[in-house]
């Protein structure tokens, strides 16, 4: 069937009688919102509001800070043991429900089952990193440094931190961050994306069944009323945030005025650099998954391939014929790509094309008008393949953030590294060739903060941190990983001295050696 929308219909609702409403997570319970305000919240799939979410007043911030606030002493106080204890728990409850978390994404988010089970992946891989937490939390010791004097370095909690977390990823991006968090001691006040809000609430009640006591993770639905109550809040110590450049710049400007630590992570514009000698065959297969994969809605997403002369006719052919034996549709369809998250995004994002053209770029396959497994109301675009693409295109120079992929030709890998270092972002990119010196040149030179060798998506395990250079990161501390570690810990330095029976009496001096 092929689709069109519009963005001036007013949204339907499955059955007014049935739509549930979304409520906040304080405490260890559902809590309704002050304000008495609400937002739809949409199956992409079917064009249609299921449900309403409440969005949080200043009074629903203040209470859910206060939730975290009376939990902090405790939970800072208990051992690592018992901390580490129900991060097990809460990994073998995750694991063992995870069908059912990836069907609630889908249902609100779009995205296929699939999708939506590795998302969680991902993040199940941050809370086993986080149940080892006990190890990276050993501070150091250095004895005898003068006379008599030991010092050495423990790391405390935070106390209250604050998490800000976007649609596309509604329990990765989350769990990047309050694994650490709380087996470090924290507690956690989450704001998700009111556009997918469920996936919040279900894993608050997950942590309730793990043994978390009340009060340590908290949920907040809102949009900028809530943002701006956790950003100003003088208990809330830290703030972590996933989302757009300009939102980033403005949380992390927002947040450091008001004494706070902050980590945002912002926009992307991902570069694929295919060299004459790369396997055109991976390169097309990886194009198609980076670029379609999630209908493009993630910052991760390849959406320029730079193609080294003379490689660019032969690699178009290979993508645009592996882009028509994809399946669009409903994700839980078995379908290979399902729909945007939002008719207005959709709309925004089929808006490139026109843009595309007008700029004198060549599309080879429209997304615009697709035949899709699914109801014709969905927020359906299909992939999209533009080839030509000027480099001073907002086609090029925009985050998109839906499934089109542009082409860009140069004539050497000197001409697509300055390209790729001269862009705004700085999040990902990668390289295709069968040349270890390229590579290794590639790795070097190229200024970006996470980068694929023959991997198009290079997303570092939990193990290792993510987050980009320039635009893509504001703050100097990237998620998960060291630094995740370091991100939701202060550290005290102790200098000690035990007086043994030698003590000859009074000096006011340093310590000597």
């Amino acid at each position: 069937m092929t689709t069109t929308s519009t963005s001036d219909e007013r949204p339907a609702v499955l059955d007014p009688e049935e739509v549930g409403l979304v409520q906040h997570w304080i405490g260890g319970e559902p809590v309704p919102s002050a304000s008495g305000r609400t937002g739809d919240v949409f199956d992409p799939a079917l064009g249609v509001v299921t449900k309403r979410v409440g969005l949080a007043d200043q009074a629903d911030v203040d209470r859910a800070v206060a939730a975290a606030s009376a939990a902090y002493p405790a939970w800072r106080d208990l051992s690592l043991a018992r901390r580490q204890s129900i991060l097990f728990r809460f990994r073998e409850l995750l694991e063992a429900k995870k069908d059912e978390l990836a069907e609630i994404i889908t249902s609100e988010h779009g995205k296929v089952l699939s999708d939506a089970l590795g998302e969680i992946s991902r993040g199940q891989e941050v809370v086993e990193f986080a149940t080892g937490l006990a190890h990276h939390l050993k501070g150091e010791f250095s004895e005898q440094v003068s006379t008599g004097v030991d010092v050495y370095s423990i790391r405390h909690p935070l106390g209250v931190v604050g998490i800000i977390s976007p649609f596309n990823f509604p329990a990765m991006v989350p769990m990047w961050f309050f694994p650490i968090a709380i087996a470090a001691g924290n507690t956690v006040v989450l704001k998700p994306s009111e556009k997918d809000p469920s996936a919040a609430n279900w894993l608050g009640a997950l942590w309730k069944e793990a043994g978390l006591p009340d009060g340590v993770f908290n949920v907040l639905h809102g949009d900028k009323t809530a943002v701006d109550g956790l950003l100003m809040h003088p208990d809330v110590r830290s703030i972590s945030f996933v989302g757009s450049t300009p939102i980033a710049q403005y949380i992390y400007e927002t947040a450091a005025k008001h004494g706070k630590r902050v980590q945002a992570l912002g926009g992307a514009k991902n570069h694929m650099l295919v060299l004459p000698d790369a396997d055109l065959d991976l390169v097309a297969d990886s194009a198609v998954n980076a670029g379609f994969g999630s209908a493009g809605e993630r910052c991760m997403a390849i959406s320029v391939v730079v193609a080294v002369e003379p490689v660019a006719d032969a690699l178009i052919e290979r993508v645009r014929e592996r882009i028509a034996g994809l399946r669009i549709g409903d994700g839980r369809r078995s379908c290979d790509m399902g729909p945007l998250v939002t008719r207005q995004h959709r709309d925004k994002v089929a808006s490139y094309v026109d843009v595309a053209l007008e700029d004198g770029a060549e599309v080879v396959v429209d997304g615009r008008d697709v035949a899709v497994d699914g109801d014709a109301n969905g927020f359906w675009f299909g992939p999209t393949l533009i080839d030509r693409v000027p480099t001073t295109s907002r086609v090029y120079t925009e985050e998109i953030f839906g499934p089109v992929l542009s082409v860009v030709r140069v004539g050497s890998y000197e001409e697509g590294l300055a390209l790729i270092n001269s862009g705004a972002f700085g999040n990902g990119t990668a390289i295709f060739t069968n040349d270890g010196g390229a590579a290794r040149r590639f790795q070097h030179e190229v200024e970006v903060g996470m980068i694929g060798i023959n991997v198009p998506i290079p997303v570092p395990v939990a193990t290792f941190s993510f987050g980009g250079w320039r635009q893509s990161l504001f703050g100097d501390t990237k998620a998960h990983g060291a630094e995740g570690v370091k991100f939701f810990t202060q550290q005290k330095a102790i200098t000690s001295r035990w007086l043994d029976p030698s003590h000859g009496g009074v000096d006011l001096g340093f310590p000597r050696s």
